[in-house]
């Protein structure tokens, strides 16, 4: 186990001892299981380039998936 520190401000540290003291934990468990939860929420950046999503034919103004990824190369709305 790492032992680390941490520098919190101090309402949430003052909450963050009354959810301790009302569960009948340590500050460091709750601190963990806060980490614990915070990890599984957020999802992982992935090291691959995103990729823009297949557009499937809709009836819309005929702009190709070619034309919306220049379009995002080029920081600029796709001509319609």
């Amino acid at each position: 186990m790492i032992k680390t520190q941490i520098q919190i401000p101090d309402e949430l540290y003052k909450r963050a001892k009354e959810v301790a003291k009302e569960r009948e934990m340590s500050f460091a468990e709750v601190t963990r299981r806060g980490l614990e939860y915070i990890t599984s929420v957020y999802p992982r950046l992935q090291d691959e380039p995103w990729e823009l999503p297949l557009v499937r034919d809709r009836g819309g103004k005929g702009i190709t998936q070619e034309e919306i990824r220049q379009a995002i190369q080029n920081n600029r709305e796709p001509k319609l």
